[in-house]
């Protein structure tokens, strides 16, 4: 029976186990998952345990089902990287072949003094460093002097914090295209808006983040969904990640369980083409943070809620839950981790003639994805992707 509608949810950061390279990248030991479970004394998931979660290579911390209702596997990063622009883009079927640039040592003097010149505004900070202790640390002093927090972290990122009540959100929007431009010759992936509230000692980020992307180098699957007149919607920051292009509608989140009241309501409202959602909070929330109790809480409570989407499913639809990167909250770091994702591959199998319950490996790359959603939707796609859509038919 053919396949008329997809939905990807990517769950931002929920890495299974370090890639081969991940020395290369500080992140030997990572993963997230099983590192997450033994830190709090086992992960209550039954429903992605029902999917195959546990019987993904290098998952060990979770239950393994005996009749999976879903094909199962994990992929690679074939792209060099660790970051939020490419695991996405790769997901869509886009390799990068070289690394976006990164500032662990902090951000050039040339760049910030370019970034006051283009946006007319003094800069406080140009180091690599956790948003919310920079916040803590340079607030007052951005209280007092309208100066805008600028930083950077182990991705390839320009960070510009502002207080809602010092610096309104549309004009740290502005400020934020600005400097869009003015770095796009030094090809920084993202330019992020990270408004914040409260009072020193209790300021905390709102939910009015906004990321500035660098288009992707060539045209994605959603783009060629787009263009093949099927709809596309991104869910969450899905639009900012691929600078808006190949969408055909945008819906916002406040949090994951908005993300995930969204993607039910979109599933409702659009009957074909793709419905692409991530769910930031597993990343933002608790991998950057070193909240490993945090992160199983907001997992249990998305796997609680999966019964919820898998019923709004019809015979036609197939449902691919992965993630971009690892965080691992376990370890000193808090940044990214190089590691494996999993990949969970859904369809009401009982109505539909695809087959469940089949071990898809360990993929070669993330652009697997995208050459999956090319075959489903009859588009072509320039990719180094292999569809798995053969493995399950």
């Amino acid at each position: 029976m053919p396949l008329r509608r997809a939905i990807v949810i990517v769950f931002d950061s929920l890495g299974c186990g370090e890639m081969p390279d991940a020395a290369v990248y500080g992140d030997e030991g990572s993963d997230t998952i099983d590192n997450i479970s033994r830190a709090v004394g086992g992960l209550r998931i039954p429903n992605l345990a029902a999917m195959g979660l546990g019987l993904i290579e290098g998952i060990t911390a979770v239950p393994k089902a005996q009749r999976p209702c879903a094909s199962y596997g994990r992929m690679r990063e074939a792209s060099p990287g660790k970051d939020t622009s490419t695991g996405h883009w790769e997901i869509a079927g886009i390799r990068l072949d070289a690394p976006f640039p990164t500032y662990p040592r902090g951000l050039p003097l040339e760049m910030l003094e370019g970034f006051t010149q283009a946006t007319g505004y003094a800069w406080l900070g140009g180091m690599a460093a956790s948003g919310t202790e920079i916040i803590e640390r340079l607030g007052p002093e951005h209280l007092r002097t309208g100066s805008l927090i600028v930083y950077t972290s182990a991705d390839s990122v320009f960070q510009i914090a502002g207080h809602e009540a010092v610096v309104a959100v549309e004009e740290l929007y502005r400020v934020c295209e600005r400097t869009r431009v003015f770095l796009d010759p030094y090809n920084i992936a993202r330019v992020i808006a990270r408004p914040f509230a409260g009072s020193p000692g209790s300021f905390k980020r709102t939910h009015r983040r906004k990321d500035f992307s660098m288009p992707p180098p060539r045209p994605t699957v959603l783009e060629a969904i787009k263009a093949a007149g099927r709809p596309v919607t991104g869910i969450g920051k899905i639009g900012d990640i691929f600078a808006h292009r190949g969408l055909t509608s945008e819906i916002h989140t406040t949090c994951d369980m908005d993300g995930f009241d969204k993607t039910i309501e979109a599933v409702s409202e659009q009957e074909d083409g793709l419905i692409f959602t991530n769910l930031v909070d597993f990343d933002t929330l608790y991998g950057h943070r070193n909240d490993a109790a945090g992160y199983a809480a907001g997992l249990e409570a998305i796997d609680a809620r999966l019964p919820e989407l898998m019923e709004a499913l019809d015979k036609e639809t197939i449902l691919i839950i992965t993630a971009d990167h690892g965080c691992d909250p376990t370890t000193a770091s808090t940044d990214h981790s190089r590691e494996y994702v999993p990949l969970l591959v859904y369809h009401k199998h009982k109505t539909a003639s695809l087959k469940t319950g089949i071990d898809l490996g360990t993929r070669q790359t993330f652009a697997d994805v995208g050459a999956t959603l090319a075959e489903v939707f009859g588009v072509s796609l320039l990719s180094t992707g292999v569809s798995f859509l053969p493995e399950i038919v």
